[in-house]
């Protein structure tokens, strides 16, 4: 990891890497940015971030696929833990609807 990597991208307030100092991850702005093809100075503008905060997100998304792999992994599984965990009403499916 590069200088700039380091100052740029942190794990410290999410179990994800994440823009330094802000709350939207790394994954988020790949999300924004390439999935659903939003203009990165409007993310930037959006998130309070610079256009550089951007592009470095999105170059350490695609510098490290195996981790940004294991974390929609883990995602996920957090994600179908707490669904398993909701009590509901029986016959009610939400994936029924």
């Amino acid at each position: 990891m590069s200088e700039g990597d380091t100052r740029r991208i942190a794990r410290d307030l999410m179990s994800e890497p994440h823009v330094r100092g802000r709350r939207i991850s790394v994954r988020q702005v790949y999300a924004l940015v390439e999935e659903r093809g939003e203009d990165p100075e409007a993310v930037a503008d959006r998130y309070d971030l610079d256009v550089a905060d951007v592009y470095h997100a999105l170059a350490y998304y695609h510098d490290h696929p195996r981790e940004m792999r294991d974390v929609e992994q883990e995602r996920e599984d957090a994600m179908e833990e707490f669904r398993e965990s909701i009590d509901r009403p029986e016959g009610v499916d939400p994936d029924a609807a």
